[in-house]
């Protein structure tokens, strides 16, 4: 960027091209070099590239646990490719960094953009579906108690269920930690799991897996889940 701004444009092009040829993906410093790239691009075409930049500087950051950082990326894609296909994603990792960072406002803002964003992808819907849950719990209103139905903790609906098809799904965790549900979300997700975020009146976040037509196929499942993630999955009903 030195270069660059000294006006030598081409021998910086020609060292951040260099860096990017020798650097895997999974580099820290790979998007930075990236970024640097896009702002000495030499046309619009490369330029467009600097919203993936942003995006895997926005993820990159939220994996360092650096929430300032974080938004500071999302909110600058945001600002500058407000067209962008990708503020959705980065908008997801900015609103947990301001919910770290105790901005539940602007959090709750970037997780509607994310969720509105999502477009046909369900896992990332799903995601962001329980965030945007938290949002729309965040003020409890009175009548919340008298309009939900009595659910006892352990049963999972099962004595609701007297009419309407029933499907079977896996149970793997119920906790009141965002940050414990995240990270199991992304465990399944990395082994091939599709899981889906239930909250119950208790306040209680329900991670579990499949829409089984019958139980001996989710105890299937539940076998293979307990094998590679450990703990005590076990199947529940759903109407």
């Amino acid at each position: 960027m030195r270069l660059a701004q000294s006006g030598q444009v081409d021998s910086g092009r020609a060292i951040v091209r260099r860096l990017l040829a020798t650097l895997p993906p999974s580099d820290s410093s790979y998007p930075q070099a990236l970024l640097a790239a896009a702002k000495i691009a030499p046309d619009a075409v490369t330029v467009a590239s600097t919203d993936d930049a942003l995006l895997l500087l926005t993820q990159l950051y939220f994996a360092q646990h650096d929430p300032a950082q974080t938004v500071q990326a999302a909110e600058r894609l945001n600002r500058d490719y407000p067209d962008s296909p990708l503020r959705a994603r980065a908008n997801f990792s900015a609103a947990r960094a301001y919910f770290e960072l105790k901005n539940e406002t602007r959090g709750c803002e970037l997780i509607q953009q994310a969720l509105d964003g999502s477009g046909d992808d369900v896992e990332f819907k799903n995601q962001v579906s329980f965030y945007a849950s938290r949002c729309a719990a965040a003020p409890p209103p009175p009548t919340t108690a008298a309009t939900t139905p009595s659910t006892p903790t352990p049963s999972d609906t099962g004595n609701r269920a007297t009419s309407g098809p029933h499907t079977y799904a896996v149970q793997i965790l119920a906790v009141k930690s965002a940050a414990q549900v995240d990270e199991m979300l992304t465990r399944l997700k990395v082994m091939g799991f599709a899981a889906r975020v239930v909250r119950d009146s208790t306040g209680f976040f329900k991670v579990r897996v499949g829409h089984y037509a019958t139980r001996e196929e989710a105890v299937r499942s539940q076998r293979r889940l307990k094998q590679k993630v450990g703990g005590q999955p076990f199947v529940v009903d759903e109407p």
